[in-house]
């Protein structure tokens, strides 16, 4: 005890603080992001550019013509949907990580029959494929939850370490028993029948109103239902949940099966909207950027529209940036990054703060 008592304290430490108000912490979201494009255009004149110029033609590129603003929409459709389904099990303080597997496994669900059940009828196939993608990404959501409610396994590497087994089974379809017979060279899954394909409402395919639909229900869900506040109570604590007579695993299993589910109808949507047929990059990160987005939008469903929306902005005007400067692909990842850095380091500030030696009392 002595040594303890006559240890030194640390001239910087961090510690908790107390929950910002909502106008603080607003604020000092918004001068993270002020933050973030100072430090971007500290970059840009780095590489020998006009930050400003560079930052209007990432603005105005994502809205130049009617196709620029088509080709936004489709960039928003998936991140909207995966971080709906990742805020599911966020919100239960279930770390899914898995939506990248999730995606591709309703992806392949449903192109199971957009490739062998084209002769049905147009509505018909398109509700079995949506049917085919909630039950393919449920059930590669529920495989963790099984094995935590179960074994108590670590979710994180279990559903992180799925996203490869997923991946790899559509290496084997499409190097397998799906391969396109008539490809040369390389092997590849043929593409939909366009009866197989979402039908498109004002230039892009029908997977935004799906997109809206769903922010509506997981909105309702989460905050009007009784399932939604079983999900809440579990993620602040297991022993009070099952204090208050909530099956704990009961819960789990059900709301990853919805988590996967959601992130399963993103598959659907990118292989029969967008994609029009199969392949390795169905999912192309987006599972992974959905974290992000939900964790920036603090697990709200209409924040997940903003913060998406802003994504998919940023994404199409650093393309139309890489073309109209002729900047390389490594240049806009680095923008990008530096300005995601700033974003997601402002949460830190919400919860935590340093404090300099002798300028709090210990506790």
């Amino acid at each position: 005890m002595s040594e303890i008592k006559g240890k030194k304290e640390p001239l910087l430490r961090i510690v908790k603080r107390a929950e910002l108000p909502g106008k603080q912490a607003f604020a000092l979201r918004i001068f993270s992001v002020f933050l973030a494009l100072c430090a971007g255009g500290v970059f840009i004149l780095l590489i020998g550019y006009n930050p400003f110029e560079i930052y209007k033609t990432i603005w105005t590129g994502a809205f130049r013509s009617q196709m620029a603003i088509q080709a936004t929409i489709k960039l928003v459709i998936p991140l909207v949907i995966s971080a709906l389904g990742i805020t599911l099990a966020f919100k239960m303080r279930f770390w899914n990580i898995g939506a990248e597997g999730q995606i591709i496994m309703g992806g392949v669900f449903a192109s199971f029959f957009a490739l062998f059940f084209t002769n049905l009828p147009h509505v018909l196939l398109i509700v079995i494929m949506l049917i085919a993608g909630i039950i393919g990404g449920g059930i590669w959501g529920l495989i963790p939850a099984f094995f935590k409610a179960k074994y108590n396994t670590n979710e994180t590497l279990f559903t992180l370490m799925l996203n490869y087994i997923a991946l790899n089974v559509v290496v084997f379809l499409r190097d397998g028993p799906w391969k396109d017979p008539e490809s040369s060279g390389f092997p590849k899954i043929a593409r939909f029948d366009k009866n197989a394909q979402l039908d498109k409402v004002l230039g892009v395919h029908c997977g935004w109103i799906i997109a809206l639909i769903l922010l509506v229900v997981v909105a309702v869900y989460l905050s009007k239902t009784k399932q939604g506040y079983e999900i809440s109570v579990v993620g602040e604590s297991h022993a009070t949940a099952s204090y208050a007579g909530i099956h704990v695993s009961k819960v789990m299993l059900r709301t990853m099966f919805l988590s996967g589910a959601v992130c399963g109808i993103c598959g659907m949507v990118q292989t029969t909207g967008s994609d029009m047929t199969l392949t390795t990059a169905v999912a192309g990160g987006v599972g992974f950027t959905a974290i992000i987005v939900a964790w920036l939008a603090q697990l709200n469903p209409a924040g997940i529209l903003v913060v998406s929306f802003l994504f998919g902005v940023l994404e199409k005007g650093s393309s139309v940036m890489q073309s109209t400067f002729g900047l390389s692909t490594y240049a806009s990842d680095v923008l990008q990054g530096v300005i995601l850095f700033f974003v997601l380091g402002c949460e830190f500030f919400v919860r935590y703060k340093f404090v300099v030696r002798g300028g709090a009392k210990k506790e």
